[in-house]
């Protein structure tokens, strides 16, 4: 009987995160899937949850405690994942956020600072911190894989063609100052800065043999920003189970081929 695959999902008790973790409970593969969660309660909850969900598993859930911005929390967990597995064959970095929101309602500096401060923080330095940690039990691994869940809208190429820019009314009036629009200015430059992230891991990497890639899930249905599902529903989003299916494919091995760029369900993404 082959041995299960070791999968750490961060921000995995609830969005995208979740449907990962269920997709890949479902899995007709058989995984030790490791749910981080800044709170273990809601871990246990979403657990539950998810068991009556998809009942019959082959796979298990174990649920830990972690938040990416707390660097004694991250350790934490790296020794505990260390001395009960002594690896993981998956990382997969899903805990991020926007915080435009911030911005829309507060247009002045500081307003600006803490929209691109609390995004950089979470979405960038978070994720390199935990890499950097747990990079050792990947490297333990004997079929390694690591994983940045970015964005659409982090495409330099799509962004800059007028068809798709995100000004969703048109560009702003002529003059200064200019009203605030929900250009999510802040969550797509942290996602553009996590790209370039994950091309310098798969350089790190390069002779462990950890196979790299930026994900891009799609418009989603989640609670990104804490908008809330039927909002982005109404605004075009899909079914967030896609994006668990397609972070599934991933960790099973079925888009090597993407090793090393920003891969979508349909191919690669233009950088």
């Amino acid at each position: 009987m082959a041995e299960s695959s070791i999968v750490l999902i961060t921000g995995g008790n609830t969005g995208l995160g979740y449907e990962s973790v269920k997709a890949l409970y479902a899995s007709s593969q058989a995984h030790t899937i490791l749910m981080g969660s800044r709170s273990l309660a809601k871990a246990t909850d979403a657990i539950a949850k998810l068991q009556a969900e998809v009942p019959g598993s082959k796979s298990a859930i174990v649920p830990i405690q972690i938040d990416i911005e707390d660097d004694k929390s991250i350790e934490k967990a790296f020794q505990k994942v260390k001395s009960k597995y002594g690896r993981i064959d998956t990382l997969v970095n899903n805990a991020g956020s926007t915080f435009d929101s911030i911005m829309l309602t507060d247009p002045s500096p500081s307003g600006i600072r803490a929209t691109f401060n609390k995004a950089y923080s979470l979405n960038v330095t978070s994720s390199q911190v935990m890499t950097h940690i747990f990079a050792p039990l990947l490297i333990a691994s004997s079929d390694p894989r690591l994983l940045f869940v970015t964005s659409g809208i982090s495409s330099l190429e799509r962004n800059s063609s007028d068809e798709n820019s995100n000004f969703v009314r048109g560009p702003p009036p002529k003059g200064w100052p200019k009203p605030p629009v929900p250009s999510q200015i802040g969550y797509r430059t942290s996602k553009v800065a996590l790209n370039m992230i994950m091309l310098e891991w798969k350089k790190t990497f390069k002779v462990d043999g950890v196979k790299v890639f930026g994900i891009s899930p799609g418009f989603l249905a989640t609670n990104l920003g804490g908008m809330g599902p039927e909002f982005l529903k109404n605004m075009g989003a899909a079914d967030p189970s896609i994006g668990g299916h397609f972070i599934r494919d991933v960790v099973e091995g079925k888009r090597d081929e993407g090793h090393g760029k920003v891969i979508n369900k349909d191919g690669v993404m233009p950088w």
